[in-house]
Order: C-alpha cells, then sequence, then structure tokens
C-alpha cells in the first residue's frame, strides 16, 4: 500500500520551527517509504485566517526544501479549489450521521463551564430535545461517558486516552453551525485517502476523538485503520510550547534573517535522531531512518 500523508498547517498565524519539525518529520516518512503527500490547509476558522498566513505556508515550505504531491500550487489555487469552505456538504453529512445514531446531545454551555462541573454527566440543565438542536445557540457534543480509545503508533508508542477525562462531550458542530475541526479533520483525511498522520504530542486525545468518531460510523472509515505517529514537541527556551504568537520563532523572522534553512536543519538534526547535523531535507533523507515496529 502507498503511503499517503499530509501537511495540514492552519492559517492562523505565521508557522513557527514546530511547525517546521512536523512537516520535516512527515516529508521524510512519505519521501523513504515512495509515498505522497497532500498540502491540507485547515482554514475553517475564517475570523482568524489571514491571506498573508496562507501565503506564509508556501513560502515556508519552499525555504525548506520540502515538495509536495497533491494539493494547491499558490494562494490562488487554494482559494479557487481546495478550502475547506468546498468540502462542507461532507462535513455536514457526517454530522447528519451522527445524529441519526443518538450519540450526540444539544449545549448551551461554554467549555470552561463543562470543566468547572463536578458532576461526571454532563449538566442537565442545558440538555437541549433533539427538535432543539437546530437553533442558533446550541452547540451539538458528543456524548464521552465510559469511552476509552487505545491503539499503538506506527513507530510502536501504546496510546491509551479516556475520553471523558481528556476531552469530555467534545464539540462536533459550532453553535453557528459550522463543523468542529475534529469533525471536519477526520472528513478531510477519509476523503483524500489519508493513511498516514504524523503530529505532535499535544494532539494525541485528538486523535483519540476523531479514532472514537470513526468508529461511530457504518465501520467503513479509513481512519480506524490509519497509522499515527505523534512526536515530542519543540518548546522555546522556558520549556514552554510554541505558539504562533511567538514572532521570535516563527520561519517568517528566520527566513528574513537567514537565506536558507541550513540552520534550522542543523539544529533539528539531534530532535530527528541524527548522529550528525545536517544542513538540508536532502541530506536529512539520506541520513535518517523512520523508527515503526
Amino acid at each position: 500500500m502507498t503511503i499517503r500523508t499530509r501537511f495540514a498547517p492552519t492559517p492562523s498565524g505565521f508557522l513557527h520551527w514546530g511547525n517546521a519539525f512536523s512537516f520535516v518529520l512527515t516529508w521524510l516518512y512519505a519521501r523513504k517509504h515512495g509515498g505522497e503527500i497532500l498540502l491540507r490547509i485547515d482554514d475553517l476558522d475564517s475570523l482568524r485566517k489571514r491571506p498573508e498566513h496562507v501565503q506564509d505556508v508556501f513560502r515556508s515550505l519552499e525555504w525548506l526544501e520540502l515538495d509536495f504531491d497533491l494539493g494547491p500550487s499558490g494562494p490562488d489555487e487554494f482559494e479557487a479549489k481546495y478550502s475547506q469552505r468546498h468540502r462542507m456538504e461532507l462535513y455536514q453529512a457526517r454530522l447528519s450521521e451522527l445524529r441519526e445514531q443518538a450519540r450526540l446531545f444539544g449545549c448551551r454551555c461554554s467549555r470552561s463551564s463543562i470543566r468547572r462541573s463536578r458532576d461526571s454527566r454532563h449538566p442537565s440543565s442545558c440538555v437541549t430535545e433533539q427538535h432543539d438542536m437546530e437553533q442558533t445557540d446550541v452547540a451539538w457534543r458528543v456524548q464521552t461517558e465510559h469511552e476509552t480509545v487505545q491503539w499503538t503508533d506506527l513507530d510502536g508508542e501504546p496510546r491509551k486516552v479516556s475520553l471523558h477525562a481528556a476531552m469530555r462531550d467534545f464539540v462536533v458542530r459550532k453553535k453557528d453551525g459550522s463543523p468542529a475541526y475534529q469533525v471536519a479533520s477526520l472528513v478531510d483525511d477519509e476523503h483524500f485517502d489519508i493513511n498516514l498522520i504524523v503530529r505532535g504530542e499535544d494532539l494525541v486525545d485528538s486523535s483519540a476523538a476523531q479514532r472514537f468518531l470513526a468508529a461511530q460510523g457504518n465501520g467503513e472509515s479509513s481512519f480506524i485503520v490509519t497509522s499515527l505517529v505523534h512526536h515530542r514537541l519543540v518548546a522555546n527556551e522556558q520549556g514552554e510550547k510554541l505558539s504562533k504568537s511567538s514572532g521570535a520563532t516563527s520561519l517568517e523572522s528566520m527566513r528574513e534573517e537567514q537565506p536558507t534553512s541550513a540552520l534550522l536543519y542543523q539544529r533539528m538534526s539531534p530532535m530527528l535522531g541524527l548522529s550528525e547535523p545536517v544542513s538540508s531535507a536532502a541530506e536529512a533523507l539520506a541520513a535518517w531512518s523512520p523508527k515503526t515496529t
């Protein structure tokens, strides 16, 4: 089976070198196995999307010397053919399927109020009847009580997530009627036949949520057998997870200071498990070996 993976950045800020590490690792897995890479820009959050951030995705991949096989060649083609708004019917169809299975309930609560609740069950005062779920102030949530999801990553790392503890009754449709990230990402991965996903450790819970949703369908979701790799996160000098709001670590600022990405690859080499530093994507591919079971 040919590997097909994806770059899936969000255009909500300038990409940082934590994103770069994830891109490079994804590219290495694909190229080492003769696989394909899709560029998929997740732009459902239209309020945070900016044209300069979409452009930054293409400039960053070029600077990193990372090619891809499928997807838009630039911002114009992305907007015309590949934006997530072109796949809204697919997302809504999956939401309708989930609703028919009676695993969803309507809710007016905020995320913070749910976290503050000590009751293991969702507050009954916020739950709406099925016929009220289309109201504009109601989000759709999925019941997670007693749900545990487990799998083994491609690199042999066992994963076990209690959904109720990690993502209690998570949202699948927002109050404005738009699909939530977990649904859109799952549907996109199915639609584009993705069978390998490389993402950070901070998205293990999301992987669990998406595997759970995949299992709620007719049992034919390709995501159930998709291979997953969750890499360690790149931290700043204070040991904190990098943020797109931190300009000092953005790839944009690095491009302004360095004509090539050689220095970044040198810094990245130990995280890739390389015994000697490399200065390019080609050198990394020649030296890198995947950790698989």
